[in-house]
């Protein structure tokens, strides 16, 4: 049985899923939150599926240690390597990864033409092809893989003419013709503003931030985990495998972004 008093982890192959703790805090400011980010391997989606399962069960083995009472894959990469296997090692700790949101974006657009940006990983595996033949149903998804996309992120440039220029090459043949974007990797919500200005406010995006952050605190409360004082404030411990000052300033950055 885990603590109450002890931290949820986070992890992300670098800065990413500061996207999705931000969403964590809206939901649980009280809660304490460790943040994880493994920038000196990233980035995770060029990596094969097992370095990426290796690194990812060794970083939650680590959580396991330190006695967090949950932990939440904020990767997607990590997560359809990673996470069936973490529910067998540890099948009674809260637990959730994250998955790009197609089922959202198909249900606001039942026949609708719904772009997934995500990295070349996430694209090629099994878990995504799953989920759209899952909740695609009559809409037309359509993956396109974004190679080089969350270095920019990573870099701390994320509104720079390179960004909107990198941006508009991948997305301008698809200007016009789509009803949503699934933001199918956790970096890309800081891109959010470029991509809305390149395809325009018509278009809806998605992401999975929040529906994780409510599934964790689902998991935490049906396990008694979450903390009785909800008066308080969460306290944010950030720790990166690239320990510089630049990356702890840029987590700052992202986070009151």
């Amino acid at each position: 049985m885990g603590n109450v008093d002890a931290p949820i982890a986070v992890f992300d192959s670098g800065l990413g899923g500061v996207s999705v703790l931000r969403e964590m805090i809206k939901v649980m400011p009280y809660e304490d939150m460790y943040y994880f980010g493994d920038s000196i391997n990233a980035p995770y989606g060029t990596k094969s599926l097992e370095q990426v399962r290796e690194l990812t069960i060794s970083h939650v083995e680590r959580f396991m240690e330190m006695g967090a009472k949950g932990v939440v894959v904020a990767c997607n990469t990590a997560t359809s390597a990673a996470v069936r296997k973490l529910r067998q090692m540890y099948p009674t700790l809260p637990l959730v990864g994250i998955e790009p949101a197609v089922k959202p974006a198909v249900e606001r657009f039942p026949t609708g033409n719904i772009l997934v940006m995500a990295t070349p990983m996430t694209i090629r595996e099994e878990k995504l092809h799953r989920l759209i033949e899952r909740f695609g149903g009559d809409a037309n998804v359509i993956p396109l893989a974004c190679p080089g996309l969350m270095d920019f992120v990573e870099a701390g440039n994320i509104d720079s003419p390179e960004i909107y220029g990198f941006l508009r090459d991948i997305l301008d043949p698809y200007k016009g013709q789509l009803d949503g974007v699934v933001l199918g990797c956790t970096h890309y919500p800081f891109v959010r503003r470029a991509i809305e200005d390149i395809l325009g406010e018509q278009v809806a995006i998605f992401d999975g931030g929040y529906g994780t952050s409510k599934e964790i605190k689902r998991r935490l409360n049906e396990a008694g985990l979450l903390r009785k004082d909800t008066q308080r404030k969460g306290e944010i411990i950030f720790e990166n495998s690239n320990n510089s000052q630049q990356k702890r300033d840029l987590f700052w950055k992202l986070l009151n972004y």
